[in-house]
């Protein structure tokens, strides 16, 4: 199969990112934050200090273990950031959709948070990303 040739300037990240996001703080509770996850119907979230730069992500695994956990010890509690995980992979925002579409393919990722100057900017996400693609070419 051959390989469709590379758009002059391909657009950035940043053209295809959703903005809006839900985020968390790593003091708030476990339980408002396993609220928020799932009124708001999403996967997870971003988890930011006052600053505004990322510190970690809490997903509904994460709540997962918080909830399997807490069925054996009949205790719930703690904050978020006992519970986030802490390594997150990146992209920046100024990166072209080509490299983005690179970073899903080669991971296990379905989203990823955006970053600019080391703050939090958006996220993208495979769709965002197929969305680009298909409208480049």
């Amino acid at each position: 199969m051959t390989e469709p040739p590379p758009a002059t300037n391909p657009p950035k990240v940043a053209d295809y990112m959703v903005r809006d996001l839900i985020t968390l703080t790593p003091d708030m509770e476990i339980l408002r934050a396993m609220r928020i996850l799932l009124d708001g119907r999403i996967s997870g979230a971003p988890v930011v200090d006052e600053q505004g730069r990322l510190v970690g992500v809490l997903s509904k695994k994460d709540c997962l273990k918080v909830a399997f956990t807490a069925s054996y010890h009949q205790e719930w509690g703690g904050s978020v950031a006992e519970y986030m995980t802490e390594t997150v992979e990146t992209l920046d925002a100024d990166a072209d959709i080509i490299s983005a579409a690179k970073e899903f393919l080669d991971g296990p990722y379905r989203r990823f948070p955006v970053l600019r100057d080391g703050r939090l900017v958006g996220q993208i996400s495979r769709h965002d990303v197929l969305k680009a693609l298909s409208e480049l070419w």
